[in-house]
């Protein structure tokens, strides 16, 4: 019976190799053998629970069944209980230590759980045992890859194409790679490899989509989304992804409708907030108030936060929760408006909130065409005009005062926005201004990075641009002018209405649009745009050519 059984489980046929394991049961229901694949049943029908239970029962029965403790090691990592399913892997090992396939699935579990160093040697320990396994070389490649190790990564993916040429998932993997190496061409190649086998894979799509942004190509990049939007209508990700490329297009009234997919999506880095109250739809409420709350970061809060007069206009009492380092610009900024950071869903009843809305979802009330960002009151926000003072006086020495800044640390994009400060030496050498720091970071690493690149470039160490903003507005405020790449920063002297020249690498934020040399978001703010990918030296250039044309008065 137990081979029959069996014999019907390997065709697929779970229902009837089910009824003969109850049967044996009902003759010995301590058989161990069929309460574990009933277990597996269980598992492939995806009632994990219920089969976690029964190869449980199974192991209380027969606690050297290796099988049993690497089956159920699976079932763990199914249900996400990764601590488990890693001891469960070990213990089968400890039972059995030559098991290629319990080496691989223990090296994905330390993989999921940030443990490189240990997926690293599980995969190699599998090699050894298997060493044709093509899925084992892909694996070792992902662990590879996220230690930052890529070109150890392509070696892998490229000998689990050896093993299998037409592993659609290695190619997809080798685009990524590229990416990462910022081999954009080959990238997309590798990419369109991996969907030529796999004309389904929705994944690739939506990645072959961002390299093609990346490269400058935001039509291409969107028909990319669209396409693995078709195959998976609820691919979030993608859907996100989507709505950026179309508000990078000014298609305000589409994008902000699905910019709300960004909740949904692993791209966006805020968790929604889960309050009782409705959301907001732009209506004058008869009782209670409204609540903005802050999201994404500092520079997102302080850009949407344009939108607030907007709020006030529709003659609501509104509530802002922003982040505690915005509190004093934003109360002094907006007198109307009850400032109030952690104002969380279980905080602060007595406000008597009647609905809410975060911030990022304000332009899809307020801003669906580009006409409409004339309502943008510029200034918006109002810096400490004793401190203001204060800093001016200190650095004036009858030249025109620039603030600069250079870099971001953003994980995701910091890279291709921050520029090089050796690059800017050619500004240095401007007669009639005096150059001020406005970049954050540790202050003796600033320094070191100044005198590295000869620059005369005051550093005020009384102002700490990171942990307190009031100051710093009054700082930007101080300034003549501002020249920045994309950061906090930049959106920080728009608000305020300080003349800020934002340099901006090839494939921009979507924020600011494509080709334009001005910013709907900022009127005093002007963009400087790589013409090529990479190349700040033609945006330094056109930089240094409008520096000199100004008079010392700005």
């Amino acid at each position: 019976m137990l081979d029959d059984a069996l014999q019907l489980h390997q065709k697929g046929r779970l229902s009837e190799a089910g009824q003969l394991y109850q049967r044996i049961l009902a003759i010995n229901p301590r058989h161990p053998d069929c309460l574990h694949l009933l277990g597996m049943i269980a598992y492939q029908e995806g009632n994990l629970e219920n089969a976690a239970n029964l190869i449980r029962e199974a192991i209380a029965i027969n606690g050297k069944g290796t099988s049993y403790y690497a089956n159920l090691g699976t079932v763990r990592q199914a249900q996400g209980k990764l601590e488990e399913a890693e001891l469960l892997y070990r213990h089968a090992l400890s039972l059995k230590p030559d098991l290629a396939e319990v080496h691989v699935n223990l090296g994905n579990v330390l993989l999921a759980r940030g443990k490189l160093d240990g997926s690293v040697a599980c995969y190699e320990r599998a090699l050894t045992l298997k060493p044709t396994s093509a899925e084992t070389y892909n694996n070792l490649g992902n662990a590879r890859q996220k230690q930052g190790q890529i070109d150890a990564a392509i070696a892998c993916y490229e000998q689990a194409l050896v093993i299998k040429p037409d592993y659609a998932e290695v190619y997809y993997n080798l685009g990524s790679a590229c990416r990462d190496q910022d081999k954009l061409d080959e990238a997309v190649t590798r990419y369109q490899e991996a969907l030529a086998i796999n004309p389904e894979y929705a994944e690739a799509y939506y990645n072959l989509g961002n390299v093609l942004r990346e490269q400058g190509k935001p039509e291409d990049a969107s028909a990319k989304y669209e396409s693995a939007l078709r195959l998976r209508p609820h691919y979030e990700n993608a859907g996100f992804a989507e709505a950026l490329a179309q508000l990078l297009r000014a298609d305000f009234a589409t994008g902000w409708h699905n910019f709300e997919r960004r909740w949904k999506s692993t791209d966006h880095d805020t968790p929604k907030r889960a309050y009782q109250q409705p959301p907001w739809a732009g209506e004058k409420l008869s009782s209670g108030a409204l609540l903005l709350w802050g999201e994404q970061g500092i520079g997102d809060e302080i850009m949407f936060a344009g939108l607030i007069p907007d709020v006030i206009r529709t003659g609501n009492h509104c509530i802002l929760d922003c982040d505690s380092r915005l509190k004093a610009l934003f109360t002094r900024s907006f007198p109307e408006v009850n400032v109030v950071p952690g104002c969380g869903p279980d905080n602060h009843p007595e406000l008597e909130i009647a609905v809410q809305l975060p911030i990022g979802s304000l332009p899809r009330l307020f801003r669906t065409t580009s006409s409409a960002f004339a309502a943008t009151t510029s200034p918006y926000l109002i810096a400490n005009p004793a401190a203001t003072m204060r800093l001016r006086a200190r650095y004036k020495d009858g030249q025109r005062l620039v603030g600069l800044a250079w870099y971001t640390k953003n994980s995701k994009t910091g890279r291709v926005r921050s520029i090089d400060l050796s690059l800017l030496a050619p500004l240095f050498t401007l007669t009639d201004t005096r150059w001020v720091s406005l970049q954050y970071g540790d202050p003796e690493m600033l320094a070191n990075e100044i005198a590295a690149a000869g620059a005369l470039i005051l550093m005020d160490r009384t102002v700490d641009q990171l942990s307190d903003l009031d100051i710093f507005a009054a700082q930007i405020m101080a300034m003549d002018l501002v020249i920045t790449i994309d950061n906090s920063t930049a959106h920080l002297a728009g608000a305020l209405g300080v003349p800020v020249w934002v340099l901006l690498p090839f494939a921009p934020d979507w924020r600011w649009l494509l080709d334009r040399p001005d910013c709907l978001w900022y009127p005093t703010m002007r963009l400087f745009r790589q013409t090529e990918l990479g190349n700040w030296q033609s945006v330094v250039e056109r930089v240094g050519d409008s520096l000199s044309r100004q008079t010392t008065q700005l």
